[in-house]
């Protein structure tokens, strides 16, 4: 089964995390170099939103008739998800061969889980027939095992913000730098509006690179209309069109990112009507997701709310707390885990003020922030009435048993703890994944 390979590929590199490219170009080049015979690519990177950007660009392609393979991480429910191939993601069989493969060429070499996987993406994807590739980085982008594709067809930056800094630097100048380098010699780029500090870095390399850039703000915009978006850019006007499928005011953004894209894309003819559809019909898991069926929703009472989101860094909970500026309908519950790696004191600060009461949770199979130690971190931010619990089930009781109007509980702080919700709540994969088809060459 393909958990057994992936199981041992966990183990073939000390750390879980060291960014180096010499490594899977070392396995790459025994595979026969996969990443050079691509279709042409999309490379994404940023810090928060691109996983949203990617399934709305996807979705824009293939509602103008695009074959579109995807590699996304980390993955929610299985591992699958990672690589889509032609809108689904690659079955057992398939994923199962191409792991074989893989591990049969490293030979026990040292290389990091995410490197093998994502050589296990190219080949996957240089085998299977599709007209585009979309990629988003793992961490970072200069050393991130995606940056060996060497000439993209279009780059894209969502916001970048500090996160990771153990890794890609201390500075938001340092970490921009990092996820700058996908920008290549003489490929465009399309960029969310970023802090100054960011637009220093990307326009100094834009300049070194003679990269085309097309910013936020400046050379497109998107805008809510009474009928609901609008789209200004390349080519005019597009709209109104209905509001993007994706819930939050942040995903405006990212919708207006990748219309960007799209309308930069040399040689694909991706009509308004397919652009109009796409942000009509993407789906993306666990990010601001209503979860209005399943065996946690329905430990609720009747009228409350439960929502899901997998963001786990202070920029994406300033995010979540502008949206709750329009969640005045109902009081806010949070039920909150976090991952020892992450900022919890960032994440809680701007949520502090919008929730009523957080139950913290661990996260099962992970190195998490103790639950006590983030009811300590909560109260300090103001957050007073904070709590922990043993686990999800407990904590959505304990929620349901205070009693009350009917509230809106946001699950939230990992998409570890996200994918976990969607397990224990039994209705995702199928929602994702719409079923399964035979995606071998």
């Amino acid at each position: 089964m393909p958990e057994q390979i992936l199981a041992r590929l966990r183990h073939l590199h000390p750390a879980e995390i060291d960014l180096d490219l010499a490594r899977v170009l070392r396995l790459l080049s025994c595979l026969d170099d996969p990443h050079k015979k691509l279709p042409p690519v999309v490379h994404v990177a940023g810090t928060n939103g691109k996983g949203s950007v990617v399934a709305f660009l996807r979705a824009i392609l293939e509602a103008a008739g695009y074959r579109v393979h995807v590699y996304t991480s980390p993955h929610l429910v299985r591992f699958n998800e990672r690589i889509r191939l032609v809108g689904l993601p690659i079955d057992d069989a398939y994923l199962q061969d191409v792991l074989t493969r893989i591990e049969k060429a490293n030979d026990g070499q040292p290389i990091t889980f995410f490197e093998a996987t994502t050589a296990a993406a190219f080949l996957a994807f240089a085998e299977t027939p599709a007209d585009i590739v979309i990629l988003e980085t793992g961490l970072g982008g200069r050393l991130d095992a995606t940056n060996v594709v060497e000439r993209p067809a279009l780059t894209v930056l969502t916001p970048i913000a500090m996160d990771h800094m153990e890794y890609l630097g201390d500075t938001l100048a340092a970490i921009a730098a990092e996820k700058a380098a996908i920008m290549k010699y003489g490929v465009g780029c399309v960029a969310a509006k970023q802090e100054r500090a960011t637009m220093k870095v990307l326009e100094a390399r834009s300049l070194s690179f003679g990269v085309p850039l097309w910013l936020e703000g400046r050379d497109w915009f998107l805008r809510t209309h009474p009928e609901g978006v609008v789209f200004q850019g390349k080519s005019g006007t597009i709209g109104p069109m209905a509001a993007p499928a994706l819930q939050g005011i942040f995903q405006l953004h990212n919708a207006g990112l990748a219309l960007a894209a799209a309308e930069r894309l040399e040689g694909f003819d991706i009509p308004a009507s397919a652009m109009a559809l796409g942000l009509k019909t993407v789906e993306w898991p666990a990010r601001l997701q209503p979860l209005t069926q399943g065996k946690l929703a329905s430990r609720l009472p009747a009228g409350w709310e439960l929502w899901l989101d997998g963001g786990h860094n202070p920029h994406a909970a300033k995010a979540i707390a502008l949206q709750a500026r329009e969640w005045k309908d109902r009081p806010l519950l949070m039920i909150f885990g976090m991952l020892k790696r992450k900022d919890a004191k960032g994440y809680l600060k701007p949520l502090a003020a919008r929730a009523e009461r957080l139950i913290a949770v661990p996260i099962e199979g992970e190195d998490f922030i103790a639950p006590d130690d983030i009811v300590t971190i909560a109260k300090g931010e103001g957050l007073l009435y904070a709590e922990s619990s043993e686990g999800l089930e407990a904590a959505l009781a304990k929620l349901a048993s205070y009693g009350g109007p009917p509230a809106r509980v946001l699950i939230c702080g990992s998409l570890y703890l996200a994918g976990d919700v969607l397990r224990k709540n039994g209705t995702s994969m199928c929602q994702m994944e719409k079923g399964s088809h035979d995606s071998s060459p």
